[in-house]
């Protein structure tokens, strides 16, 4: 079944560090859901796709800033705004101040959280369990009797991330090159990446963007270990390990018990797009949580984003989303 239809012009918001995507619906224009069946008639207005935000400044402009882009001159009165953001922080979250920079545009209601309260709703929707959204970064989180964020530590973790695989690669590659470690050919393959490996580290450090440089060369591991290399292959295998330790954390945080049929599921390139990573990472979480399932998610960021709006009185994740206007 199609999800509501709304009587009021919605945005819907997913900042991640590598890119933001906008989705709008304008009155008349149903609003998709993530029950959507395939045939449905519901389809977006449009889904504008851009730069995403930068988590070493603040983000809540960033947010303005990309909606504004999105509607490219457009207004829409009466608008309600939900935005899922990669790096927000509790201090962080001024709905107020979203509220007040998108007022022009016709923004009067907004909805604003962290990226891992819209990852959860679009995995998993209003059931209990946990979603680990697997990015550049990483955040994982626990639905329950309560909640549990676990991890999403930018510098200081973010285990089993893209940006962990990738500097892990280029730990891996730097350490061959040293002879500290096995041979590798995320030797050859971090040099044609990064430049001469001598230089390595005052290239990347220069570069402002090289947290997503870092990140990205995260499918050059995978791809080395689907070649066959066996420190690429251990690398992903760390991540597995570490994305599921999570998953345990999130769901004893949340209040989950064994036999409790929990539901865990995932969001991001990193799982997503990486079979290796993906089987074994099932593979643990359900060997070690009797009861839970382990499935694809239901949805998309955007998805998710949208169900802010939506969001049953009393459910546990609305204590995580910041509210503002009417």
């Amino acid at each position: 079944m199609a999800g509501p239809m709304p009587i009021r012009p919605r945005i819907a918001v997913d900042c991640g560090q590598t890119g933001a995507r906008v989705r709008i619906w304008t009155p008349g224009t149903a609003h998709p859901d993530s029950t959507a069946q395939p045939d449905s008639t519901a389809q977006p207005e449009h889904t504008v796709k851009l730069p995403g935000v930068r988590t070493d400044h603040a983000v809540v402009p960033q947010v303005a800033e990309i909606v504004e882009h999105a509607l490219n001159g457009q207004t829409l009165p009466g608008a309600e705004l939900a935005a899922g953001v990669s790096g927000l922080t509790p201090a962080a979250a001024h709905p107020d101040e979203l509220l007040v920079a998108c007022a022009v545009l016709g923004v009067t209601r907004v909805a604003l959280a962290h990226d891992s309260a819209t990852s959860f709703l679009a995995a998993n929707r209003f059931e209990s369990g946990a979603v680990v959204a697997a990015g550049t970064g990483v955040v994982t989180l626990g639905v329950g009797s309560s909640t549990a964020k676990v991890d999403g530590w930018g510098m200081f973790g973010d285990a089993g991330s893209g940006y962990w695989i990738g500097r892990a690669g280029v730990d891996a590659a730097l350490r061959a090159f040293d002879g500290r470690g096995p041979r590798t050919t995320l030797t050859r393959l971090a040099e044609a990446e990064f430049g001469p490996l001598p230089e390595i580290y005052m290239i990347v450090q220069a570069d402002p963007l090289r947290v997503r440089r870092t990140a990205a060369f995260a499918q050059v591991v995978a791809s080395a270990a689907d070649a066959g290399d066996e420190v690429a292959a251990q690398i992903l295998d760390a991540a597995a390990d570490e994305l599921a330790t999570s998953v345990t954390a999130a769901l004893h945080g949340a209040g989950w018990q064994p036999g409790d049929a929990w539901r865990v599921s995932w969001m991001g390139k990193v799982i997503t797009g990486n079979p290796r990573l993906r089987i074994r990472f099932r593979e643990l979480v359900m060997a070690a949580h009797p009861g839970i399932t382990t499935d694809e998610p239901h949805g998309t960021p955007l998805d998710g984003a949208a169900l802010l709006l939506d969001l049953p009185a009393g459910h546990p994740v609305a204590a995580l989303v910041a509210y503002a206007g009417r």
